[in-house]
């Protein structure tokens, strides 16, 4: 079965994730069998990663937003699994940037505190690479949504993420943000605007399919290039033996 198809001519591919195990599987014969489902997902990370970083090198975007169609999509733990993958697999320095900052998480994924971060850069030209996190002493480091008390549509101008776009670009080899729906929030598309591309966060079974057509128009609308989708929270209505056979 291919892992990628065509869900909208803006899309160029649609890549299916399993974050989360749906629990063990229970066969006729009432023997439970747990279904290696976080195997897969690591598997299908390290094709969505090569697909949109490492295909082409003269190509391959540098600063990518990830972000849900709506709120519950995953587009976090997609964006996190993302980079500690591409920082797995590549030399250079990889950095993860918490720009939902209405509801952030990335700081708590990671155990680390979130007193400093994204809006003290933008307010107070604090250098990104002075309060960026370096995770487990390797090449992954984390910027997080601090705790700022500005709404983030004052805090998010074009100017401010602009500077710190081009500072993020100079201290880091790739740099990957969550961002916030597209279909609530204008942060993503102004973001996206200053990005090398977008993937879209499509969970499985819940998604309109008119609320990703909105998504995708939303920022082909503010001519941010549409990198793909990931289809997240896969389940297997058959046996996970006869689908990989498929």
């Amino acid at each position: 079965m291919s892992r990628s198809f065509a869900f909208q001519p803006q899309f160029e591919r649609v890549q299916e994730l399993v974050p989360e195990p749906a629990g063990p599987e229970t066969p006729r014969d009432g023997q439970r069998r747990e279904l290696d489902l976080e195997a897969l997902a690591r598997e299908e990370t390290v094709k969505l990663v090569q697909r949109v970083f490492l295909l082409s090198a003269s190509q391959a975007p540098h600063l990518v937003l990830f972000c849900g169609v709506e709120s519950g999509s995953g587009s976090t733990w997609v964006c996190a699994h993302a980079a500690e993958t591409l920082a797995s697999q590549v030399k250079g320095s990889v950095c993860l940037v918490d720009a939902n900052l209405r509801t952030p998480f990335l700081h708590e994924y990671f155990g680390r505190d979130n007193l400093y971060g994204l809006p003290e850069v933008l307010l107070e030209s604090r250098s990104v690479r002075n309060l960026a996190h370096q995770l487990n002493g390797g090449n992954l480091w984390l910027v997080t949504s601090g705790s700022s008390a500005l709404e983030p549509s004052a805090l998010l101008t074009a100017d401010r993420l602009r500077g710190c776009l081009v500072e993020l670009r100079v201290e880091f080899d790739y740099v990957l943000v969550d961002a916030p729906p597209p279909n609530l929030y204008a942060d993503t598309a102004l973001l996206g605007k200053l990005a090398d591309g977008v993937v879209l966060v499509v969970r499985a079974n819940s998604t309109r399919r008119e609320a990703a057509k909105k998504a995708a128009e939303t920022l082909a609308s503010a001519n941010v290039r549409l990198l793909g989708a990931v289809l997240n929270k896969r389940t297997f209505p058959i046996p996970e033996a006869l689908y990989r056979k498929i």
